[in-house]
């Protein structure tokens, strides 16, 4: 079924060795649709096969490659093994092989195969012979087939498919594959000493020594970072490029009218923050700009003086939160704080839009600029908001919307408004390039005076009494809590039946020891109108002790209270830790912060330590990342960029600030604008629709 020509977007199927069947295993399993998407699926790891030991020269301790035939197959239990053994013979000797609780191996054998086997020689304690027990890998020859010899790749692979399946599919696709054009421009390839694409992209599956595999991963990784680089450029290029911006002028009496609203002195880094974002709206070309701070280091209050500035320049200000309960909290502060100025602020939300008869006046005022600025949710998005002079958009959470609902919030108005993210995800500077590499970027990284530190605590569940012992303690003191669960019940999860669902430990606590105390719950499946009832009654005080999943992760601003017990704390990663710790200490009494967790894996014990040592965002952030990875850093949203195939954000974080540098170069100058055509073909190759708005130019 193989095809005579080659094409990168050719069907996987068509590959030699594959067809339908294993197509459509590598499509469902590991999202592998084309050939580019195969040469593309790179190694995990290497064995070193260049030389094959015979077995009459195996010596103890030696990590080896044997060659031979499998006889004596045999498969037995015992009260604490599955035991399957066989011995492989060559023309100098045989050796036995053992495998441990792998059941499946015995389906894969038979007498009589040749097998390549990759695993450690041992002395057997019982025989006083040579063993093989500690086999890393085999795979069987077919009649007549010789071993591939070499550094051999280790795929990242699914249970149905072995790594001898795609290493002779993957020489298959090399055979095919026609030399590659070199794509990155000459002086880049010699500044940079880079190896030639087509040499690359072959080394990386099949070096012929490991200095070749680093340089064939060096140039690779370099190219992946700077395709990354020049995207994201493209795009904040060609928006600049479209339309010219708004330019406001210097602050005047209204933005100095609001600051001494405020009733506290601006932080150092606020104040900073605040002069960039006036440089930039002063600018003629449009505001990117991404605020970066750690949960409470007060964004929304620098973001609300910027939307100050745009209404005193006679425009309007969006501002859109993750939440409606959060665009709801927004609403009430700067309500409080600037329509004593005359600035006019509505609240666009799915519970007002859910009145006709309102929404349609809230629609009409924004059209005809009556209101200064907007708070909402994705309400701000949906089909009849029209903004008569929008200057200013502000999202909250950014990783909550992505690029997509950022453009559909700006084409609301018929002008470039100036565009300001705010997260409180702290983002470590490699990830922030790689990420936000479209915004310019401001931190705030000092906590406001007066705040104070959250107390960490890891215990055990055997601790709970004492743990919740305190809670109470802590309610009768006038104060409030929340508890946190990973799941609602348990049907939600087959897998986590050791979890302690939020129903269970609500239904506990609630009828035992907190019986004489006002508790409630709250998850993400309850009714909108429901969920926001019970939070503004834990806002007021009403309820004391707050029963929740993650549903509170994100804004939600309760001084009151002090006291966050996180159970099952193993099963959420730093960075969300850090968010759900953050809904405590936001006033001036003293806050704790207590993760349960009975695991005994060594990555959940070291990522509750690193939050029992520290409160910094930023110092977590990096563990985080080096704990999980950049994969799974921001949760499946990944704000609509690509994964990084090759690249590694901390092994290359120079190559990273190198391709940041050269794709500024290469994307500012006009000189080289011949090459945004081939580079615009490359990125539609490899990332698809992830840059669509510049591939489609």
């Amino acid at each position: 079924m193989s095809k005579t020509n080659f094409e990168f977007t050719d069907d996987i199927m068509y590959l030699k060795g594959i067809g339908p069947r294993f197509a459509e295993i590598l499509k469902k399993k590991l999202n592998i649709k084309t050939m580019y998407d195969f040469l593309t699926h790179y190694p995990r790891d290497y064995e070193d096969q260049r030389k094959i030991t015979p077995i009459g020269n195996l010596e103890v301790d030696d990590s080896v490659v044997i060659v031979g035939r499998l006889s004596n197959l045999n498969k037995r239990e015992t009260s604490r093994f599955n035991i399957i053994t066989g011995i492989l013979s060559d023309k100098t000797g045989h050796i036995p092989l053992t495998w441990f609780n792998q059941d499946y191996v015995y389906d894969k054998l038979e007498n009589g195969i040749r097998l390549v086997v990759i695993g450690k020689v041992k002395l057997d304690s019982y025989s006083g012979m040579a063993t093989m027990n500690q086999i890393s890998s085999f795979h069987a020859l077919d009649s007549g087939e010789m071993p591939l010899l070499g550094i051999l790749p280790i795929y990242p692979a699914t249970a149905a498919l072995s790594q001898n399946f795609f290493r002779k599919a993957m020489k298959n696709l090399l055979d095919k594959m026609p030399p590659q054009p070199e794509i990155l421009p000459a002086q880049i390839m010699t500044e940079l000493k880079l190896m030639p694409l087509d040499k690359a992209l072959r080394a990386i599956h099949f070096p012929k020594d490991f200095a070749e595999l680093e340089n064939a991963r060096r140039r690779l990784a370099f190219e992946e970072l700077f395709s990354i680089q020049c995207g994201l450029m493209l795009i904040k290029r060609q928006e600049q490029d479209d339309r010219l911006g708004i330019q406001h002028k210097r602050n005047g009496k209204l933005v100095k009218a609001a600051k001494e609203a405020i009733p506290f002195e601006l932080t150092g880094d606020q104040k900073k923050t605040f002069r960039d974002i006036c440089k930039d709206m002063q600018e003629k070309l449009p505001m990117r700009r991404l605020v970066q701070g750690d949960v409470g280091s007060g964004k929304t209050v620098v973001a609300m003086l910027a939307l100050v500035k745009t209404v005193e320049n006679g425009f309007q200000g969006a501002f859109m939160a993750p939440t409606e309960i959060l665009a709801v909290q927004h609403f009430e502060k700067f309500s409080a704080l600037l329509e004593p100025l005359g600035i006019k602020i509505a609240l666009l939300s799915a519970k007002i839009t859910s009145s006709k008869k309102m929404r349609e006046e809230i629609y009409k005022k924004i059209s005809n600029n009556e209101i200064n600025i907007v708070i909402g949710t994705h309400a701000l998005i949906q089909e009849g908001v029209q903004f008569k002079k929008l200057g200013l958009v502000v999202t909250d959470e950014q990783h909550r919307f992505g690029i997509a609902q950022r453009a559909a919030l700006e084409k609301r108005s018929e002008l470039i408004p100036d565009m300001l993210v705010m997260t409180a995800t702290p983002i470590p500077r490699t990830m922030t390039l790689t990420v936000y590499g479209d915004l310019d970027i401001s931190l705030i990284k000092h906590l406001p005076p007066g705040r104070q530190p959250i107390k960490t605590y890891v215990r055990t569940k055997t601790s709970r009494k004492q743990i919740y012992d305190f809670v109470r303690s802590e309610i009768f003191a006038g104060r409030q809590a929340y508890v946190v669960c990973p799941l609602i019940n348990r049907s939600d999860s087959e897998k986590l039946q050791k979890l302690d669902p939020a129903t269970e430990m609500f239904e506990m606590l609630s009828k035992n020891l907190f019986s004489d105390v006002k508790c409630a719950l709250l998850h993400g499946k309850m009714k909108p109108n429901l969920k926001d009832a019970i939070m503004e009654s834990f806002r007021a005080g009403e309820i004391k002790l707050l029963v929740s999943t993650t549903v509170i992760e994100v804004g939600v601003d309760v001084p009151n209270a002090t006291v966050m017990v996180i159970e099952s704390a193993e099963r959420f990663g730093l960075a969300q830790l850090h968010q759900l710790r953050g809904r405590v200490g936001r006033g001036s009494e003293k806050s704790y912060c207590i993760l349960v967790s009975n695991s005994k894996k060594d990555i959940a014990k070291a990522r509750l330590e690193i939050m029992e040592s520290t409160t910094d965002g930023f110092k977590l952030a990096e563990a985080d990342l080096q704990l999980r990875g950049p994969g799974q850093f921001f949760g499946e949203e990944q704000h609509g960029l690509p994964d990084l195939k090759i690249a590694d954000v901390f092994r290359d974080e120079e190559l990273l600030i190198t391709a940041r540098a050269a794709a500024e170069k290469y994307v500012t100058d006009e000189a080289d604008l011949n090459y945004y055509s081939e580079l615009r073909k490359n990125l539609a190759l490899a990332y698809g629709n992830k840059f669509s708005q510049i591939t489609d130019a």
